[in-house]
């Protein structure tokens, strides 16, 4: 059975800039792969808060620090992402992850989590990522971290502090700008749990507990 030749031109003149597209997509990707840059946790071993569990969170931030993408920014504000590199995961999810690490590494809690491991905690970690990128021309690495500990029960703020460090980047390029932005955030993530170590902390009333109980009244004397 034969086909006129106009029924087969149209479905091949529709598909040819499908094919066409397709071909400058695979040409645009065809260059090299960005390294993927880790960050690291500490190790130090930090006394205090022994017993007590806690929830760390995301930490909140703006769109330019929510990527895998390096930053940098020049004296006048503006923002620019270096190339040829780019984080392991999203940049606030990252953090959160290392920082619960670091808890596991340092500190003498109970228990650290996130929120959505389902645990009960005695208090929450809500924290902001406010800076984390290259300065330029100083060529600083420089990480700020705003922390709020919460009472889980409460929902109460039971202290806050601003965490922040810099370190040299010997020169601008991916390789130099996430090592030195990785050693400024172990300093940060080391003074938070000595923070939150040394912290008078409120704990979780479990059921059964003498503090949770109302007082026994006392009996006359028959």
């Amino acid at each position: 059975m034969s086909f006129p030749p106009t029924a087969l031109s149209r479905p091949l003149r529709r598909l040819m800039p499908v094919v066409l597209l397709a071909a400058l997509a695979g040409a645009c990707s065809s260059g090299p792969a960005p390294a993927t840059y880790d960050l690291s946790a500490p190790t130090s071993r930090i006394r205090g808060a022994a017993g007590v569990q806690v929830l760390v969170n995301e930490p909140a931030a703006l769109q330019t620090l929510s990527s895998q993408q390096i930053l940098v920014k020049d004296a006048s504000g503006s923002i620019s992402f270096i190339g040829g590199g780019q984080w392991a995961d999203n940049l606030p999810r990252l953090i959160q992850t290392r920082l619960i690490n670091t808890f596991e590494n340092a500190s003498q809690l109970r228990g650290v989590s996130r929120p959505s491991s389902g645990a009960v905690a005695d208090v929450q970690l809500v924290s902001e990522l406010r800076r984390f990128e290259v300065e330029t021309p100083s060529n600083e690495a420089v990480v700020e971290i705003s922390m709020k500990i919460v009472g889980d029960q409460s929902g109460r703020i039971v202290n806050g502090r601003i965490f922040r460090a810099r370190a040299p980047v010997a020169s601008v390029d991916a390789a130099n700008a996430a090592r030195a932005l990785d050693e400024a955030l172990s300093v940060v993530m080391l003074d938070i749990v000595r923070w939150v170590s040394g912290s008078s902390l409120p704990r979780r009333e479990e059921p059964g507990d003498v503090s949770s109980q109302a007082p026994l009244k006392e009996q006359a004397p028959t």
